[in-house]
């Protein structure tokens, strides 16, 4: 039976992508945006609010809402899902809000009376991710493309352990999310430490946390990363401007020194997929650059309070 793949969430469709199953691909979430070749999939999901031009408070606001009125934040295309007769669909248990979850999923599969594989990839760590590609491309039926792949991975993440083995430290506050803030969980600590960093805040392999400003103040971490969920590059930067004051009380050394980063945490740090391990060389590049080369201007950037930022 030719396999036909239906990704719900914008880490399976990256993962089928790099082990080259994208003519295999028939559906889409509405988050995906990578790789570009594959965009133009039916998208199966859709938002119960458009996010489009809200900032962090807001959509916080419009989550907790959706998560009230309807126990979820996303809607499945039912009738689309049926037409497209899936025999794998890819989607997840680790967060409500980031994606459709599994048990929606496995409901609609069961009352479309679908012959399908609901296989939920739920990662908590970099082990974890790397075990999700293995996990497709066994499904698919390609396992030793997904050893492959996931073995090329690995050899990145030891290259990069091996060159900031040994160094100094630097304490790094990464935070997901602004209003409210929130620090990370599930497999950025790693991230942070993996790259040659200390974590102050979060804990590896947990869920992100929520938390207050009153109560990061007085940390004055050597380094401020700045990763809002689900955001870009520029939009984070808008983001970060907005709670400037707020972030001045946190890290006024990192932001004085220049190392207060903001970096595209949609792409490299808040999806369970491939380009996590970038998010790590990215890392390396801030935290050790005499090491490890600067990521590139369009991933990351220098923030400042006055709103001006510069390639790091």
């Amino acid at each position: 039976m030719e396999e036909r793949i239906v990704s719900l969430l914008a880490s399976g469709t990256e993962i089928v992508a790099a082990l080259e199953l994208g003519d295999a691909l028939v559906g889409i979430s509405h988050e995906c945006d990578h790789p570009a070749a594959v965009l133009d999939r039916p998208r199966v999901s859709r938002p119960r609010f458009d996010p489009e031009g809200l900032d962090s408070g807001a959509i916080d606001r419009a989550v907790r809402q959706a998560m009230a009125e309807h126990g979820s934040v996303y809607q499945v295309d039912a009738e689309l899902l049926a037409e497209l007769r899936p025999s794998l669909v890819l989607t997840q248990a680790v967060c409500e809000v980031c994606a459709v979850p599994t048990p929606g999923v496995r409901e609609t599969v069961r009352r479309l009376g679908l012959d399908a594989e609901v296989l939920s990839l739920d990662a908590h760590s970099l082990a974890d991710i790397l075990a999700t590609v293995r996990q497709v491309a066994t499904a698919a039926g390609v396992a030793a493309r997904g050893d492959a792949v996931a073995g090329a991975l690995e050899d990145r993440l030891a290259r990069v352990r091996s060159a900031v083995e040994g160094r100094p430290r630097p304490r790094v506050l990464g935070i997901e999310w602004l209003d409210p803030p929130f620090t990370p969980g599930h497999w950025v600590p790693e991230m942070i430490v993996t790259a040659g960093g200390e974590c102050v805040e979060g804990d590896a392999g947990a869920r992100s946390d929520e938390t207050t400003w009153e109560a990061l103040e007085g940390l004055d971490p050597d380094v401020l990363l700045l990763m809002p969920c689900g955001y870009g590059l520029e939009a984070s930067i808008e983001d970060a401007n907005r709670q400037a004051e707020r972030l001045a009380t946190v890290a006024p050394r990192a932001i004085a020194e220049g190392r207060a980063f903001v970096v595209d945490g949609s792409s490299f740090f808040n999806r369970s997929g491939p380009r996590a391990v970038v998010g790590v060389e990215m890392l390396a590049g801030l935290l050790h650059p005499d090491v490890w080369a600067a990521p590139d201007a369009t991933a990351a950037a220098v923030w400042r309070p006055d709103r001006r930022t510069a390639r790091p």
